[in-house]
């Protein structure tokens, strides 16, 4: 049986639920998932997910990075989610159980609809933890249970490893450490720049990583498109790019931006991202099976703030395919 929460203890976000509407409409808009799969290698343990493991894994650890709660927490929603769902997002469950955590609406969680969604499931979650007095100290089982209020409370305690091993890499904390294999292409769509200066999928990659990470500082792209300032044949002049910027260079950015990073990862097949550049490292859809690669770019005659920006410290860079 699942925690009784009254509905005022959800306090979802007036942003949290815009987040909702457009990860809803993006899993709708023709979604497939495939038998391939994302890999976590954090100190020598290797966690590999399905691609809609790994999404949902994604949206979970962006969901905690934005609330700007700590690795431990989104280890203890992982671990839960993979006890109650193996994080799959279910239609059904034991009793009304559903979606992701398995959270039952007659036990004051929300609605069914609500639970489906897995922006509004993970919220739920958080708003629980967060009420739960010490979790930061408790062992991960033990603070999922007090949840949770599950009829198997140790049973936490056997994903714990793995969930740890995926917080560590999707909060950006173990960096360019989680891969996955997606197709090396996809089909093409209407490729004419919108009012923004972006292509339909481009303005719909922005759509969402802004909606989970909330406000982010954006470049690359302008109403009318762009004409200079980046590399010959850079996908920023056909409007398929966009820059995510994590100033000014410094260690806590550089986790920030690895997290959404290894997020853009998670979601490529889903938003069709062909290439995705940070800190000096290059994730391509075309060689996923090689994972991240060095990024290398001749910064031997330019200034420090110029190789930062060349070596893309400062900013993540993805592209999506035409």
């Amino acid at each position: 049986m699942r925690k009784l929460v009254p509905a005022v203890a959800i306090t979802l976000a007036l942003a949290g639920v815009v987040a909702l509407g457009v990860w809803v409409v993006l899993d709708r808009a023709g979604m497939v998932f495939t038998s391939r799969t994302c890999t976590a290698s954090v100190d020598g343990l290797d966690v590999e997910l399905t691609a809609q493991q790994a999404e949902n894994a994604g949206l979970i650890a962006a969901i905690g990075v934005r609330r700007g709660l700590p690795a431990r927490a989104v280890s203890i929603a992982l671990a839960t989610a993979y006890q109650e769902s193996k994080i799959i997002n279910l239609d059904s469950g034991d009793r009304d159980s559903l979606g992701i955590f398995q959270q039952r609406p007659s036990q004051g969680w929300g609605t069914e609809q609500q639970l489906q969604d897995p922006v509004y499931a993970t919220n739920a979650f958080y708003d629980a933890l967060v009420e739960v007095d010490g979790y930061r100290e408790m062992e991960v089982t033990e603070a999922a249970q007090a949840v949770q209020r599950s009829g198997f409370p140790d049973a936490y305690a056997d994903h714990e490893a793995d969930a740890r091993v995926l917080a560590s890499a999707l909060t950006g904390n173990s960096q360019a450490s989680l891969t996955c294999e997606v197709p090396g292409g996809a089909d093409e769509v209407n490729a004419e720049l919108r009012e923004v200066g972006l292509t339909f999928r481009a303005d719909q990659l922005r759509k969402d990583v802004t909606s989970v990470f909330g406000d982010l500082s954006l470049g690359g792209y302008a109403p009318g498109g762009v004409s200079s300032g980046h590399q010959e044949g850079s996908a920023h002049y056909e409007g398929r790019a966009v820059d995510i910027f994590v100033r000014p260079v410094s260690e806590a950015n550089k986790v920030r931006g690895w997290a959404i990073a290894h997020y853009l990862v998670t979601q490529a097949e889903r938003l069709s991202v062909a290439t995705v550049i940070f800190d000096g490292q290059i994730w391509t859809a075309r060689r996923s099976g090689q994972g991240w690669r060095d990024y290398e770019v001749d910064t031997s005659d330019v200034s420090e703030a110029t190789a930062a920006i060349l070596e893309h410290r400062d900013h993540v860079h993805v592209d999506v395919f035409a």
